[in-house]
């Protein structure tokens, strides 16, 4: 059974036990979160679709922590200007992990 889900304005497909980061949700490491943005939701031959989302369907996921990506780097340039710019940053994720998929039958 898998599912694809909705958070922060990005789709992942999700399986029980998955283990994937998301923007920042403001959640303590240890509790659980459940996302009921669900799009999709697959269960041996019987598959789900939500318009937009599954009405009563939801996926409960454990929050593992709060964490930061690496560095990306922006280098801006102007040429015959003397114009140059390097900025960069770091996003806040929060990883989870996907504890079980409840779809509601109907």
């Amino acid at each position: 059974m898998y599912a694809v889900i909705e958070s922060g304005g990005k789709q992942y497909k999700v399986e029980k036990n998955t283990v994937f980061t998301v923007e920042k949700i403001n959640a303590k490491s240890g509790s659980e979160f459940k996302i009921t943005k669900v799009l999709l939701a697959k269960d041996g031959n019987s598959v789900h679709i939500g318009s937009p989302y599954l009405k009563g369907s939801q996926v409960v996921c454990e929050v593992l922590g709060q964490e930061r990506e690496p560095k990306v780097i922006a280098y801006k340039y102007k040429r015959r200007k003397s114009e140059k710019k390097k900025i960069g940053h770091r996003r806040d994720v929060t990883r989870l992990r996907v504890k079980e998929i409840e779809v509601a039958k109907g």
